[in-house]
């Protein structure tokens, strides 16, 4: 990673900062997976100030910031699952014309980092079965152990893969 990035834990006053990625991160990632509606509907569900809110204090989700002098270019959410030792990745976005560089192997290792300081045994995630990250995770070292489709409301179900790596 060069020198003028850095990732930090995020807070509160972030969630502004996280919904802004998410509405310039989503639409490119997901254009071609989900129709417009169902984006607008996903975004509101998961990234307006009050859901952020209730997944940081409530479902005590934590999340991180990705800054490239001083200025946000990814974010990622992780929490402990059900399931002893096992986390789950909720989140990993980051802008477009950053991708590639390396920031998503970067995100990972700090996630890593601060699941091992703790009793994490693996950590798992879920990917939309259209979305090429996949491969990237694939790369990462992340297995298909399985497939979801999930009931969001509105009529709408998120398609997914569920990924999972030792740790």
């Amino acid at each position: 990673m060069d020198a003028d990035l850095s990732i930090r834990f995020a807070d509160l006053d972030d969630i502004n900062t996280i919904g802004f990625l998410a509405q310039q991160t989503w639409p490119k990632t997901y254009q071609e997976i989900l129709s417009p509606e169902q984006l607008r509907y996903m975004l509101q569900l998961f990234y307006s100030p009050g859901s952020l809110r209730h997944q940081m204090l409530e479902e005590k989700h934590s999340f991180l910031i990705v800054e490239e002098d001083e200025d946000p270019i990814g974010f990622a959410s992780w929490s402990p699952s059900a399931e002893e030792g096992v986390y789950k990745l909720h989140k990993l976005y980051v802008l477009p014309g950053r991708q590639g560089k390396g920031l998503g192997k970067a995100i990972l290792d700090f996630i890593y980092e601060d699941l091992r300081a703790g009793e994490a045994k693996s950590l798992r995630l879920n990917v939309n079965r259209h979305n090429k990250a996949r491969q990237f995770y694939e790369r990462m070292g992340f297995t298909v152990i399985g497939e979801e489709d999930l009931d969001i409301g509105n009529q709408y179900f998120m398609n997914d893969y569920v990924m999972e790596k030792p740790l």
